[in-house]
């Protein structure tokens, strides 16, 4: 099952790994890369240093094509532009802002650019300024969000540009990748499923609270500051929204929410800490490792695809 995705990229199986800020570390992109599907590690608020190391760690891991999510609210970004650069990543995807100012001298140098888009208007203008390929990100996906389903969201996308789409946002297994592909997408980023794989580093209490988690288990915080995010249901999420309900300003909201990914992440806190999660969680009920996930996604998806002549 190669599609367009596959060749632009060089991998295995049309599978990227969401570029999660603090959770997709060098362990987590490296074994996605080395099963066939493409690792990102998620630049975050990381210094140019820290994801320096990162990609040396990648590197000693595998030699296969691996990515770097830029996320644009950074207050490195520029200099984390030159860091991909100098160290010659193959793919870079990009959330939370335009990469207009970044995407020539990116592709000058032979990495393909890949924006995470959550509307048709964007997706347009980021497609005329060149970029390589776009990932279509509905409201289901767990961290900042947009306004549109996945259902919805793709394959108007898939309309509108004339460059591959990635299908994000509520996909876990092969049903979620052979709808994608029925959608017009050309493959599919996963977030939420690869945090349960068994290289990926967050804290146990992390995953086991997604392993937990029911299909009405999260909820959006922050949409009053115009930054929604979806978490999963815990005391800290009940005191923001309280705090929203109540009027509190943008300022009070941040500064409750500062910090509190690395505490759960890394510290463990999921009852103090965001367990930003997608709403696909309830489906995932085991741990993995990435290659078993990548596997029997691709199987799951061969299955689907191959019952549909029964029923033309």
């Amino acid at each position: 099952m190669r599609t367009k995705i596959c060749e632009l990229l060089g991998i295995e199986y049309p599978i990227l790994q969401g570029g999660m800020a603090w959770v997709a570390t060098a362990e987590l992109a490296a074994a996605v890369s080395k099963a066939g599907g493409l690792g990102i590690i998620g630049a975050g608020n990381m210094t140019p240093q820290m994801l320096a190391g990162e990609i040396k760690r990648v590197r000693e891991y595998t030699d296969r094509p691996f990515g770097v999510n830029v996320y644009y609210l950074s207050p490195y970004v520029d200099e984390i532009i030159e860091t991909v650069i100098r160290h010659r990543v193959p793919v870079v995807t990009t959330g939370a802002g335009n990469p207009g100012r970044h995407i020539h001298r990116l592709q000058e140098k032979g990495i393909k650019v890949i924006p995470v888009v959550a509307s048709v208007a964007l997706a347009k203008r980021l497609a005329r300024l060149g970029v390589d390929a776009v990932i279509a990100e509905g409201m289901e996906c767990g961290g900042h969000i947009g306004d549109l389903t996945t259902m919805a969201l793709v394959p108007q996308v898939v309309d509108a540009v004339d460059i591959p789409v990635i299908a994000a946002g509520g996909i876990a297994d092969g049903r979620g990748l052979a709808a994608a592909l029925a959608l017009g997408a050309q493959g599919v980023q996963l977030g939420t499923r690869f945090v349960c794989a068994r290289e990926c580093t967050v804290h146990q209490n992390y995953k086991d609270m997604i392993l937990k988690a029911g299909d009405r288990d999260t909820v959006v915080t922050g949409a009053s500051t115009g930054h929604p995010v979806r978490v999963l249901k815990n005391p800290f999420s009940r005191e923001f929204l309280r705090r929203e309900a109540a009027g509190a300003g943008r300022a009070e909201l941040e500064a409750l929410g500062a910090g509190k990914l690395r505490a759960a992440v890394r510290d463990g806190d999921v009852q103090g800490g965001s367990v930003m999660a997608g709403q696909i969680a309830g489906l995932i009920r085991q741990e993995l490792s990435a290659a078993e996930i990548i596997q029997e996604m691709m199987a799951g998806a061969r299955e689907v695809i191959t019952s549909w002549k029964g029923v033309l």
